[in-house]
């Protein structure tokens, strides 16, 4: 039986490979951007800078148009735990904050920071950088992580902070995936060729903060250059518990489900993650911009991106500020030949066609892919099902997708989980061998989306009904008190003797009113008194004159 890993611990060093259900063996088309070093791309005009270039919540704007920015300032930082910080790629002045075209595969635009570049490159103040990483704690580089902006360059672009958090798991193992299988890429090739010993910086201050006790390097076997340069960095450095893993080249061991089994032999379980198992994967780019944040206090600011394709002059990979349009790279490498006929973010399996050049390359961009009619000819309009069943038996995670595709069309977004339809990672395998032509992925990525809409209508509704259920208990409550506090008033005024208590308010009324009496009738004695005065002295007056008349 040979050795494992098992999620209380690694039993030994893996000496066995494994492997995966399904997958394919296809044409790398390598060549045409590894001949070359990696370049660096001028600093263009402008920089348009995308919110959203992560999995998650977007960022919250620090910056305003008009203010002048500086290279690595924080320009936004991240809004709630699942995000990702922004910093200015270089130095120059904000321009606006508006909606721009943004890579998608909906074509649509989205908010962007857009930075009219000066061309000095003038560095903010960083944050110290922290070279001993070995005496400080995990909390402290996550935040680090975190601050840097840092995502997965593998493509997925998840916060690496939230990763490298895996709680109460124990994690006993940690992968770095050098497997690059799409075909045409190269970038973490020419990384691992050209800087191998940032690679291994990257696995050290990532062993520390996970805890893991085994290191594993996995690299497929049609990058001979990048193991040499990796073995030789290994020897150099002594670092201990580290193993370089040379594995079969077939497509998709670079998903990291796929390659920890290989790896291993241990299979994630179905809607789970590695850290269930002890695991944490990460590509060996983000390796590198996790050294960088930690070791040098420097952001996410810019990333190796191949430049590749038929539909090119110059294949060649290039290290390319945030924000760079599509273009200006494109010009850089000779522009198009005179055969283009499509433009591809990503590789031709899982990429998606953009539909101009005008957009800005993000952090999770790893290829401009150009193509030709040669290349990339024209399916046509779709057949349809034959149940051939091809489609199942490529599939790396060993789904149904004949019964996906077919709940999916129907938009029965219950049945088509019933068939595990997240665990799909839309490797594009079954829509590959389909001779219907199918475009199968595209139907399950817009049941997802749908159930992602579905479900968040739902926690709306929730979070409206939960405030309202809130506000009818406040209101109930605020009532009951107001009800208590009058009666507990009346309970006062009664001195809490009952009802045939002297009432003190009553009594101060009844005093106030029999003053009130005695003064009226006390004014209307003395008026009396004095009309009898007056009318004595005129009884007086009428007698003499009796008299008088009399004598």
């Amino acid at each position: 039986m040979p050795a494992s890993l098992t999620p209380s611990g690694p039993t030994e060093r893996p000496r066995q490979l494994w492997t995966f259900h399904g997958g394919l063996h296809l044409p790398d088309q390598k060549a045409q951007s590894t001949s070359r070093p990696i370049g660096r791309a001028a600093i263009p005009p402008r920089l348009v800078l995308p919110l959203q270039q992560h999995i998650g919540s977007p960022p919250e704007i620090l910056v305003a148009p008009g203010e002048r920015v500086l290279k690595g300032q924080l320009i936004a930082r991240p809004e709630g735990y699942v995000s990702a910080a922004l910093h200015a790629p270089s130095s120059g002045r904000v321009i606006e904050v508006a909606d721009h075209p943004i890579p998608h595969p909906s074509g649509l635009s989205a908010p962007c920071i857009v930075i009219e570049t000066d061309g000095r490159d003038q560095w903010a103040q960083l944050p110290a950088a922290l070279p001993d990483f070995e005496q400080r704690e995990p909390a402290t580089l996550r935040e680090r992580v975190r601050w840097a902006g840092v995502v997965g360059l593998g493509g997925a672009a998840f916060p690496s902070s939230v990763k490298l958090n895996p709680g109460p798991k124990r994690i006993h193992t940690l992968v770095l995936n050098g497997a690059e299988c799409e075909p045409y890429i190269s970038c973490d090739d020419m990384l691992m060729r050209e800087r191998p010993h940032q690679v291994l910086e990257g696995l050290r201050v990532l062993r520390h903060m996970l805890g893991a006790e085994l290191c594993l390097i996995g690299v497929e076997d049609n990058k001979p250059d990048a193991v040499a340069a990796l073995d030789a960095a290994l020897n150099q450095s002594g670092v201990e518990g580290v193993e370089l893993v040379v594995i079969p080249t077939r497509y998709p061991s670079g998903g990291e489900k796929q390659l920890i089994q290989v790896l291993t032999g241990v299979e994630v379980p179905s809607h789970g993650i590695p850290a269930q198992v002890g695991m944490v994967c990460h590509n060996v780019g983000t390796a590198v911009a996790v050294a960088d944040a930690v070791i040098r206090g420097r952001p996410l600011i810019s990333r190796i991106v191949t430049l590749t394709g038929p539909g090119m002059v110059r294949p060649q990979n290039r290290e390319v500020l945030i924000g760079t349009p599509a273009d200006a790279l494109i010009a850089a490498c000779g522009g198009y030949t005179g055969q283009v006929s499509g433009l591809i973010l990503g590789g031709p399996m899982m990429g998606f066609s953009l539909c101009s050049d005008q957009v800005p390359l993000t952090k999770g961009a790893n290829c401009l892919l150009a193509t030709n009619p040669e290349s990339s000819p024209d399916p046509g309009p779709p057949w349809a099902c034959i149940r051939c069943g091809e489609c199942a038996t490529v599939c790396p995670v060993s789904l149904l997708p004949q019964q996906l595709y077919w709940y999916a069309r129907a938009k029965d977004f219950d049945r088509v989980q019933d068939y595990d339809l997240f665990d799909c990672i839309e490797c594009g395998c079954c829509a590959q061998v389909c001779p219907s032509q199918l475009p199968l992925v595209q139907y399950y990525r817009f049941a997802k989306t749908e159930i992602w809409a579905l479900e968040e209508d739902k926690r709306k509704a929730e979070h409206a009904r939960q405030r309202h259920e809130a506000r009818v208990s406040r209101l109930e409550r605020l009532e009951r008190q107001r009800k208590a506090r009058l009666r507990k008033r009346k309970e006062a005024l009664d001195g809490g003797g009952g009802r045939d208590a002297q009432d003190p308010k009553k009594a101060a009324i009844e005093a106030a009113v029999k003053r009130v009496a005695a003064k009226k009738a006390a004014q209307a004695g003395a008026s009396s008194g004095n009309q009898a005065g007056r009318r004595s002295a005129a009884e007086i007056s009428d007698a003499s004159r009796d008299a008088d008349r009399t004598d």
